[in-house]
């Protein structure tokens, strides 16, 4: 029986077709990473790179190296995590994954050769077939359709990885700058109780100071000497954290300044800041993406939910008896016990849980935003308040007790004592400065995804010196 010329030009032409399609999907020259640097640049004004040569380390290298030859700013210090974290170097092979998945899905699969010989009597017989999955061909744009958007959903996480790790490590910076800063005060303060201490003890053996007013002076020297081990503690935690984010195999070669920047002159209005929350926010975008892909993997479902397997085949069958015959079949998979009903609510499922998490989403971005704006506020407030009434009235007691005391109306010990209140006070406005900055930090994270949980290293608590200091 002859073949169909009709369905011959079909078979070819679907052929043809399907060869044209995969040969064009091909690998990009950057893996997609070129949009990953241009986000990252417009929003945290920073570079990033990605490592994935000897000629690339070695650049990478000598721009850290460049930049760890002098005590680091902020800026620098999360410019040197964006270059060297290993952290997120790894997590950039996410990219190539999902890039892989991609190109995969827009490249026909490999079509099926099978060849028999038999025999009977003197007859030997031929057997040739080539199968092409004819299912994946026609579904093809759809789950190419899907993984485009679980591409641009990786890189878009990437993006939000690289503003998280440039947040913390700014934040990280801030915790330990701040650490040094106190630490150099409490040891202001270990030193007037020190002083104190050997005062007492000297009037003491003269006969001119009680034991009780001796010992309290030694407990707030003891307490002092547990305030600087604390604070060296958290300066030790800070650094150590800061050095982990910036990747640092050296940390020796990390210079880091003795002050935090100060405050500025006013807070920027930040008009509509839930709405442009929500126009630039990466989490939701991503959510956006997933929800579309799944919204897309729904439908595929229900397209192939009752012919799930389908294969065309080119058969060529050679005798050395009778003439060759050609021709082709069709296979494909009966749905007398699985109706693909479970592949259809599973994909409902997913998809409405998405639009659920999307949902979610979009309250936490807005709630968040809003806290973070709120703080920032507060925590200016009280760092204001601090620097400019707090400290200025303790300094100006400070010099009246000073004037008492060299008029005799004071002895030396209410004059320490006050030294102490007043490190006490300039040590709280170094956290209040410091609380600050970290809420500046969150809210520009707020305004790019989800910030995450505040991660502090406490500066030492004063509490006890002062309230040694206030007998």
């Amino acid at each position: 029986m002859p073949a169909c010329p009709v369905s011959r030009r079909l078979l070819a032409l679907t052929l043809a077709s399907a060869s044209l399609l995969g040969g064009c999907a091909t690998f990009s020259p950057d893996g997609g990473f070129g949009a990953i640097q241009s986000e990252t640049a417009a929003r945290a004004g920073r570079d990033v790179v990605w490592s994935r040569d000897d000629a690339t380390r070695a650049q990478t290298r000598a721009r850290v190296e460049a930049l760890l030859a002098h005590p680091l700013s902020a800026d620098d210090a999360v410019q040197i995590a964006l270059l060297n974290n290993p952290g997120l170097q790894a997590r950039f092979n996410a990219l190539g994954l999902a890039e892989a998945d991609w190109v995969a899905a827009r490249r026909l699969p490999n079509p099926g050769v099978s060849i028999g010989r038999l025999t009977r009597g003197s007859e030997v017989e031929w057997d040739r077939s080539l199968h092409l999955n004819l299912a994946w061909l026609l579904t093809m744009p759809l789950r190419a359709g899907i993984e485009a958007r679980l591409f641009e959903q990786t890189r878009r996480a990437l993006v939000l990885d690289v503003l998280r790790l440039a947040a913390d490590t700014r934040k990280a910076w801030i915790a330990a700058v701040a650490a040094i800063q106190s630490e150099a005060y409490q040891r202001q303060a270990m030193d007037a109780a020190a002083a104190g201490a050997e005062l007492a003890a000297r009037m003491a053996r003269a006969g001119n100071w009680s034991k009780l007013k001796e010992a309290r002076e030694q407990a707030f020297h003891a307490d002092a000497a547990l305030a600087v081990a604390r604070a060296g503690q958290s300066r030790l935690q800070a650094r150590e954290r800061l050095v982990r984010l910036l990747g640092l195999e050296h940390p020796d070669t990390l210079q880091l300044p003795e002050r935090l920047p100060d405050l500025p002159a006013a807070l920027p209005s930040l008009p509509d800041v839930e709405q442009r929350a929500m126009d630039s926010r990466i989490d939701l975008q991503m959510v956006r993406l997933q929800a579309d892909a799944l919204a897309k993997n729904l439908g595929l479902a229900r397209r192939t939910r009752f012919i799930n397997v389908l294969e065309l085949g080119a058969i060529s069958n050679a005798s050395n008896e009778v003439p060759l015959q050609r021709g082709y079949e069709i296979s494909f998979e009966l749905p007398l016990f699985d109706w693909g009903q479970s592949r259809v609510v599973a994909a409902e499922s997913r998809y409405r849980q998405m639009l659920e998490r999307a949902r979610q989403t979009a309250v936490d971005a807005r709630s968040e935003v809003r806290e973070a704006c709120a703080i920032r506020q507060s925590q200016y407030a009280v760092a204001r308040q601090l620097r400019d009434e707090l400290v200025p009235l303790r300094q100006r007691i400070s010099e009246e007790n000073l004037y008492r005391y060299n008029g005799m109306l004071i002895s030396v010990f209410e004059l320490l004592a006050d030294a102490r209140e007043q490190i006490a006070a300039v040590n709280a406005a170094i956290a209040a400065q410091r609380d600050y900055w970290l809420a500046d930090a969150d809210l520009q994270m707020a305004l790019a995804g989800s910030p995450g949980p505040a991660v502090l290293t406490p500066l030492s608590p004063a509490s006890a010196a002062s309230a040694a200091g206030a007998h």
